[in-house]
């Protein structure tokens, strides 16, 4: 079977290897689709601090079930599954306590450990999670993302009642703004600087989707939410600007919540930060119920996966999937590698 490898930032190359067998407690999955995020472009430009070449790729994936391992139950061959990426030891502080997402020793699929970008895919099967019979496989390969919108809006507990902003309305930041008003957000606002990212929002029905490159940030607070402005805001981009931003501006005592990952070391005002009593919060990745969950908000037509998806690339051309993102970087929100093709 042919597995995708990257040698070195840019250059990648396919390899036959032996199909996979299934282990006692793995199945083999027949891959199907594979989404490209913004860390596998990390990886390509040789920007992921984490990762080292060669690197099999892939953690945003669907598929269907070819084999069972002897002591698998409650699965069947041709079932449709998404894969959770996570490889954790099982025996630290957090993974004691529940929050194995936190594991001291975390392994992610594609970035330190081999990702799914192979024809067939064995995994333990404690690591899969069934999709609807339904669910197209392109947006089974979403559920990853939209597993990490679900953790993120779950840093408040609830969101029920809350007026939201979301900046960003990148492919995260549209799937957090989602998932906040299917969890019960009394209104939501959503800004970026792009106009198609922001009818992309509208497209999916948030509330109030705005461009700050022309109106300021403040002001759009008071307009939307009036004078007592978000409940919590979540960052989406991660930049100076817009944490900045979400500082400056937020309703004192009220909550941020950091969902971007930071290219470098932050330049914010901390000053300001203690003086209203911020509450400065973080998310890391998703845990087996944030998938379920995510699963079920599609199934409810809470969240639309489809209208997010950009283009389309088979297998062998994933090579030119980067080249196309790089050069529709504002225009491309999420590319899917059709493996089977």
């Amino acid at each position: 079977m042919l597995q995708q490898i990257m040698v070195a930032p840019k250059k990648i190359e396919f390899r036959n290897v032996v199909k996979p067998k299934a282990s006692s407690n793995q199945v083999v999955v027949k891959v199907m689709d594979i989404g490209i995020c913004g860390s596998d472009i990390h990886v390509y430009h040789g920007e992921h601090p984490f990762t080292s070449y060669p690197i099999t790729q892939g953690h945003e994936v669907s598929g269907e079930i070819v084999e069972l391992g002897d002591e698998v139950k409650n699965f069947h061959k041709g079932q449709k599954v998404t894969i959770e990426p996570q490889e954790f030891c099982g025996k630290c502080y957090p993974c004691r306590n529940g929050k194995y997402n936190l594991c001291e020793e975390l392994k992610v699929m594609g970035f330190q450990t081999t990702g799914t970008a192979s024809e067939y895919f064995a995994v333990d099967v404690s690591k899969v999670t069934p999709l609807p019979k339904d669910m197209p496989f392109e947006e089974g390969a979403m559920i990853e993302p939209l597993a990490v919108a679900v953790h993120g809006i779950k840093q408040m507990g609830s969101v029920e009642g809350l007026n939201v902003t979301v900046i960003g309305a990148g492919p995260i930041g549209n799937l957090v703004a989602q998932v906040a008003k299917g969890m019960g957000a009394a209104k939501v606002l959503i800004t970026d600087v792009s106009d198609l990212r922001l009818k992309k929002a509208k497209e999916c029905n948030i509330d109030a989707c705005i461009n700050t490159k022309e109106k300021n940030f403040g002001e759009v607070l008071l307009k939307e939410f009036g004078p007592d402005k978000a409940d919590v805001i979540y960052d989406c981009a991660g930049n100076n600007i817009t944490m900045g931003q979400a500082i400056k501006y937020a309703r004192k005592g009220s909550v941020i919540v950091l969902v971007a990952v930071f290219a470098g070391l932050a330049q914010v005002d901390l000053a300001v930060a203690n003086d209203h009593e911020l509450d400065i919060k973080s998310t890391m990745m998703y845990r087996h119920e944030d998938y379920v969950d995510a699963i079920k908000l599609v199934n409810e037509g809470k969240v639309q996966l489809a209208p997010l998806i950009s283009k389309t690339f088979s297998f062998q051309d994933y090579q030119k999937a980067y080249e196309y993102i790089d050069a529709n970087r504002e225009t491309t929100m999420k590319v899917i590698i059709k493996v089977q093709e």
